[in-house]
C-alpha cells in the first residue's frame, strides 16, 4: 500500500524559509514522479513542483521559480521542498503526491493517484 507522509509545515514570517518533507513507502514503481501541490482556502489545488525518480529531472511553476527547490534522497525514499523567500500568498496546505511513469508534465492533480494528508504552511507577520 502506497503511503506518503508530509511534514515540516509551520507558521513563518514573510521572507522566511521552510523545508517540507515527503516520506514515501509501499510502492514498487521503477519510474515515478513525486509532485508537490498546494491548496489555499477557497481555491483549487495547484501544482508547485515535481521531480522524477530517474535522472532527478525537476519542474517548477513560474510563481515559485527561484524561491523553491525540490530534491530527493532515494536512500530514504524522501522528497524535500525547500521554500525560501516565502510570501503570504504561499499560505496553503501543501500535499505531496505520486504518479507512476516518468513524464513531469502535466503537473495536474488529476494525474496523481496517491496522496499524503497535507501539511499547513502559513506565511504571516
Amino acid at each position: 500500500q502506497v503511503q506518503l507522509v508530509e511534514s515540516g509545515g509551520d507558521l513563518v514570517q514573510p521572507g522566511g524559509s521552510l523545508r517540507l518533507s515527503c516520506a514515501a513507502s509501499g510502492f514498487t514503481f521503477y519510474d515515478y514522479v513525486i509532485g508537490w501541490f498546494r491548496q489555499a482556502p477557497g481555491k483549487e489545488r495547484e501544482g508547485v513542483s515535481c521531480i522524477s525518480s530517474r535522472y532527478r529531472r525537476t519542474y517548477y511553476v513560474d510563481s515559485v521559480k527561484g524561491r523553491f527547490t525540490i530534491s530527493r534522497d532515494n536512500a530514504k525514499n524522501t522528497v524535500y521542498l525547500q521554500m525560501n523567500s516565502l510570501k503570504p500568498e504561499d499560505t496553503a496546505v501543501y500535499y505531496c503526491a505520486l504518479r507512476a511513469g516518468y513524464q513531469l508534465l502535466p503537473l495536474n492533480p488529476a494525474e496523481y493517484a496517491y496522496w499524503g494528508q497535507g501539511t499547513q504552511v502559513t506565511v504571516s507577520s
